[in-house]
């Protein structure tokens, strides 16, 4: 586990693509129960020890995970969430680049529960919610183009789902039409950074995960 900042409230580390922040049918151990063991260890704390969960990442993807230590700051950071005041900046690899360099995606996704994937429409189709996202592109290498993304809103494989829809899904997300899965079974699609005011301190934040330790990853980001 790579804890990337940590103090007495929050705590947040960078996710690899094995790890689910939430319990799941495998029964495999979380990103919480790593956080609280690791916490009782450090600290010598007796007892239960709180972790809680602020916001989630799907299983393939890597990066910054943001966890509260505390009920006031869970409390804190969930309202924050909630009023869009936490910018969070994914980096996605893509074998077939967008049309434009950058571009505002604006979809209708239709989640199915059964097969755990969404589908995006180009208007409004029955309980479909809107989707709204911007990407740049920011460097490309052995035929991948690097894009950065900032969401408006928070929908279900929303990254995925609307750049697939566009004709560039993601590397190794074979649930989107990529051809091949990534050897790891994850997808080329990482949180790189979050940013807000703290909700205690009061003090700017900006948390970065590094990219994982992979020949593309590291290529493509060369320079950056």
């Amino acid at each position: 586990m790579e804890i990337l900042y940590e103090d007495n409230h929050i705590i947040a580390v960078n996710k690899n693509c094995s790890e689910i922040v939430q319990r799941d049918k495998t029964g495999d151990v979380t990103l919480p129960d790593m956080i609280k063991a690791y916490l009782k260890e450090k600290y010598n704390k007796p007892g239960n020890v709180f972790c809680g969960v602020t916001h989630r990442l799907d299983r393939p993807v890597t990066g910054v995970v943001l966890f509260a230590k505390t009920g006031k700051a869970l409390s804190r950071l969930n309202e924050m969430f909630k009023k869009q005041e936490i910018q969070k900046k994914y980096w996605a690899i893509v074998k077939n680049p967008p049309a434009e360099p950058s571009d505002k995606l604006e979809h209708y996704l239709v989640r199915n529960e059964k097969q755990n994937k969404s589908y995006a429409y180009d208007s409004q189709k029955g309980s479909s919610k809107k989707a709204i996202l911007y990407y740049k592109t920011l460097a490309k290498a052995e035929n991948y183009t690097l894009l950065e993304i900032n969401l408006e809103t928070g929908r279900h494989h929303q990254i995925r789902c609307q750049l697939a829809k566009i004709g560039s899904p993601i590397k190794g997300d074979l649930k989107y039409g990529f051809q091949r899965s990534n050897p790891n079974g994850g997808i080329s699609l990482h949180a790189r950074s979050v940013e807000f005011v703290h909700p205690v301190t009061k003090k700017k934040t900006y948390i970065e995960a590094p990219v994982p330790q992979e020949k593309l990853w590291e290529d493509i980001t060369k320079g950056l």
